[in-house]
């Protein structure tokens, strides 16, 4: 399978369309970076359903292809789902790619660790999102694998909202790639 093929991309975003995209102009929705938008992503819907984590792990997979990535997480809740459907999808498909998580914050017991997985210092990694819009998240969970000795390869969101955080992520990765951008899931709802 390729990342790009029209059968997995197509259904993925019928999924996404039919679950975790919305539109209203007035009133507008408050996203967590306190903005307003007339356009919403609860990804959850998808990214926690049986299909839709197949396609995600299927199209990640494609997308990483050649590489090197050893492992895939990012900030809890919204990269866990992806991460894991990598994880599963690598392994079947004879090339597996670890999955781990970045707490909000550092555990206050144990070994205190932020990040959870079995993931070494010098491992190259990339750092996963179901939607960009300030980048913030992304940034955080950036800061905290890099904090731990992990190389971050590149950042990919199933979701770039397109509003500034893909070029906030680029000043400190080169590569920042998305499944889908904004503006194409809002040419799919206007067709419907």
């Amino acid at each position: 399978m390729n990342w790009n093929d029209r059968t997995n991309r197509q259904r993925l975003a019928e999924i996404i369309l039919e679950r975790a995209f919305k539109y209203c102009e007035n009133p507008p929705f408050t996203l967590a970076s306190g903005r307003t938008s007339p356009y919403y992503f609860n990804c959850k819907p998808v990214t926690l359903d049986p299909e839709g984590m197949n396609l995600i792990g299927h199209i990640l997979f494609d997308m990483l292809a050649g590489s090197g990535v050893t492992a895939a997480g990012g900030l809890t809740l919204g990269a866990d789902p992806l991460a894991n459907a990598l994880a599963v999808i690598s392994f079947q498909r004879g090339n597996p790619i670890k999955s781990f998580t970045v707490r909000k914050e550092t555990k206050g017991h144990g070994t205190k660790s932020r990040i959870e997985g079995a993931v070494k210092p010098g491992e190259k990694v990339v750092i996963l999102d179901d939607v960009i819009t300030t980048g913030g998240s992304t940034i955080a969970a950036i800061e905290s694998v890099r904090a731990e000795g992990l190389i971050v390869d590149r950042v990919i969101a199933l979701i770039d909202r397109e509003e500034g955080g893909r070029e906030n992520i680029e000043k400190l990765v080169g590569r920042v790639d998305a499944v889908f951008k904004r503006t194409e899931i809002m040419a799919l709802y206007r067709k419907d």
